[in-house]
């Protein structure tokens, strides 16, 4: 698709790893990842329903050394939300593109590569739910957050702003919120970032990609030639809250980090996550613990891939001391679940730590946004 030529976006700063680091030695770490696809999109806005009115895709090697990059506008089939941020009006979008007009050479960048964002949930959550709209797959597997990165570097930052980031690394921003001048900043930041993660053996967080085979596009009924249930992306921000069986097992108290979960554990959820929000509640359950639709003081364990969001769930959590763990944390967790000590609460036979869903005890789950 289009790629931009213009003096704006002039050739990347030149950049080479410390001559004594691990990078320059020649050694790499083995489990690091083949290459990048390092993205930026501009929507319309923020919620479920939104629309990409611009992406950028920066391809990086294993190295992090930029190979080339990629740039198209996207009709959104609406209003184009906050000019003033990205300068996208109707008039300048009406000849852009479709999605779907573009879907296919926007996977060809992406495929078989780590999607790198600047909160890379947000990213992929926008990518994933405009494939879904086209009825096609995106081809991503895993994604990498740069402001995890930062956190696993220690990096010190005043915020998590894609601009301080920058200035740290020494990267000149020519034109924020355009996606092509965004990701190319975030690509020259994002190779010194690799390279420090590469010499201090730093694991990168690397986050699973699951896409969407649904959409729900407004109408009550499911989508034609879908069978099953539809996706619980749907337009607003609001997920409905669900009931489960009954937890059997009393709450043993908080997750101690560095010791595994114990069956009548309370845990809550916060934020999108990467395996499906429903499927993530329905592992939870089978393993025996109590998923929670809000947070309190008796709350275990609270489990979210942007602690720093500012939700109301993050925010009790810092107030009562409640653990936090991402995601992926809580996926390596979910395989090993303690049993719970005395058996179920209503003294009768328990499941085991991978069992089905608990069930027999007083009242139910409920869980929540």
């Amino acid at each position: 698709m289009t790629m931009l030529e213009d003096p704006l976006f002039a050739a990347p700063t030149q950049w080479s790893a410390p001559a004594d680091s691990t990078a320059s030695a020649g050694t790499w770490p083995t489990g690091y990842p083949q290459g990048y696809a390092v993205v930026d999109v501009e929507t319309t806005g923020l919620a479920r329903d939104d629309r990409i009115v611009s992406a950028a895709v920066y391809r990086v090697d294993a190295r992090g050394e930029i190979e080339d990059h990629w740039y198209t506008m996207v009709n959104p089939e609406r209003d184009p939300g906050p000019v003033w941020i990205h300068g996208l009006t109707s008039e300048v979008l009406e000849g852009a593109p479709l999605f779907a007009d573009i879907a296919e050479e926007f996977a060809a960048h992406l495929a078989d590569r780590v999607l790198v964002a600047h909160n890379a949930v947000f990213d992929w959550s926008m990518i994933a739910r405009e494939y879904a709209r086209a009825e096609r797959t995106a081809p991503v597997r895993q994604r990498l957050c740069t402001i995890a990165l930062s956190k696993e570097l220690g990096l010190p930052l005043a915020n998590h702003k894609l601009e301080t980031l920058a200035a740290h690394f020494g990267v000149v921003q020519r034109r924020a919120h355009h996606a092509l001048d965004d990701a190319r900043v975030l690509a020259e930041a994002f190779r010194p970032s690799l390279h420090a993660a590469a010499e201090g053996g730093v694991r990168l967080p690397l986050l699973e990609c699951l896409p969407l085979t649904e959409w729900y596009d407004g109408r009550d009924r499911a989508p034609a030639g879908r069978i099953g249930r539809q996706s619980g992306y749907r337009p607003g921000g609001w997920r409905p809250s669900r009931r489960f069986p009954p937890c059997p097992y009393p709450n043993p108290g908080r997750y101690e980090p560095g010791r595994p979960l114990r069956q009548g554990m309370r845990v809550a959820f916060s934020g999108d996550t990467s395996v499906e929000r429903e499927l993530l509640e329905d592992r939870a359950v089978a393993a025996g613990l109590h998923v929670a639709g809000s947070l309190s003081r008796l709350t275990s364990l609270l489990v979210t891939n942007d602690p720093d969001s500012g939700t109301s769930k993050t925010v009790k959590a810092r107030q009562y001391g409640t653990p936090v763990i991402d995601e992926a944390a809580f996926g390596q967790l979910l395989q090993d679940v303690a049993p719970a000590e005395g058996g179920p609460a209503d003294g009768g036979t328990g499941n085991a730590a991978r069992g089905g869903p608990a069930s027999g005890a007083r009242g139910g789950q409920t869980s929540g946004a």
